[in-house]
C-alpha cells in the first residue's frame, strides 16, 4: 500500500472517536454539508474528520465539473497525484489538491459526484439568464423562477460586491446573485440525485455560503423536497462572527494568505 494511502487507512481505525466529535443530528441527516474557506488547510481537516466519522455514500463536490466526476475510475482513486491528474485540478483554479486529498481517501468508497456550474455558463447566465442553465422543471424545482425577498436581495448584492473588494460595477450584482443561486442549485440537484442512487448518507463539500441553510443550497433542498433531513457545519477563522444560518459553526485559525483585494487596488 503506498504511504499516502497507508496513512489514511491508519485514520479509519479511529473512525469511532472521531464519531464522537460528531453531533447526532449530523449522523442521523441524509445530507450533511461541510462548509470551508477554500484556502484554509484547518477546514479541510475537520472535513475530513466529519467525512471519516460519517463514511458517507456519497460525495458531491462544488469543485468538480459533473462529467469528470462521472468518469472516474477506482484506479483513478489509488493515489493522490493519480486523482489530482484525473480531475485536472492543477488547472482547475482551486486551492492545492492536498488539502482536498484526504477527503477522498477518508471515504474510499463513496461514489463521486461533481456540482461545479461551468465558468461559460456562468458568463452566459450575465447574458441570457437561467433558461441556459437547467430546465423548466428544475427552475421551479428549485425555485430559481421566483423572485428573492428584497431585503434579501439586497443582502446577497452586498455580500457578492463585498466579496468581490467593492470593485465591480453594482449593475452586475443582480447577475453575480443569480449566479450563486444558480450554483446553490446545482448542489442540491446532485446531493439529491446522489441520496437517490447510493441511499445515502451524503456529504457535501462546499464553501461556507453555498453551505448556509438560509439562502444557500439546504434552502434549495428544502424548496425541492422538505422530507430530506439535512446538516449544515460552517467554519470560521480567527473567531469571527460566521455570515448566515448554520446546524454548527466550529473556529479555526486563519489561514496565511495575501490581500485578496491587491489586485483591484
Amino acid at each position: 500500500m503506498k504511504p499516502f494511502a497507508a496513512a489514511f487507512s491508519a485514520l479509519l481505525i479511529f473512525c469511532t472517536s472521531v464519531l464522537a466529535d460528531v453531533p447526532s443530528m449530523a449522523s442521523d441527516a441524509n445530507i450533511v454539508f461541510l462548509g470551508e474557506v477554500h484556502d484554509n488547510p484547518n477546514h479541510h481537516e475537520t472535513q475530513a474528520d466529519w467525512v471519516a466519522a460519517l463514511q458517507p455514500a456519497a460525495l458531491v463536490f462544488e469543485m468538480i465539473a459533473p462529467d469528470v466526476a462521472a468518469g472516474l475510475s477506482a484506479a483513478d482513486r489509488s493515489d493522490s497525484e493519480t486523482l489530482g491528474n484525473a480531475l485536472g485540478w492543477a488547472a482547475s483554479g482551486w486551492p492545492d489538491f492536498e488539502m482536498y486529498a484526504p477527503l477522498f481517501f477518508t471515504a474510499p468508497n463513496a461514489r463521486i459526484y461533481g456540482a461545479a456550474v461551468p465558468r461559460s455558463m456562468a458568463r452566459q447566465i450575465l447574458s441570457d439568464g437561467l433558461r441556459v442553465a437547467m430546465t423548466v422543471e428544475d427552475r421551479r424545482r428549485f425555485g430559481l423562477e421566483r423572485d428573492l425577498p428584497a431585503a434579501q436581495q439586497t443582502a446577497r448584492e452586498a455580500h457578492q460586491m463585498a466579496a468581490h473588494c467593492d470593485a465591480l460595477p453594482k449593475d452586475l450584482m443582480p447577475g453575480m446573485v443569480l449566479i450563486q443561486r444558480v450554483r446553490d442549485a446545482w448542489l442540491a440537484q446532485q446531493a439529491l440525485a446522489a441520496l437517490q442512487d447510493t441511499g445515502g448518507p451524503v456529504v457535501v463539500i462546499t464553501g461556507n455560503g453555498h453551505a448556509r441553510r438560509d439562502w444557500g443550497a439546504p434552502a434549495a433542498i428544502a424548496q425541492a423536497d422538505t422530507t430530506v433531513a439535512v446538516y449544515a457545519l460552517g467554519q470560521s477563522e480567527d473567531g469571527a462572527a460566521q455570515s448566515g444560518e448554520f446546524d454548527h459553526v466550529v473556529d479555526a485559525p486563519a489561514a496565511e494568505r495575501p490581500d485578496p483585494c491587491a489586485a483591484f487596488k
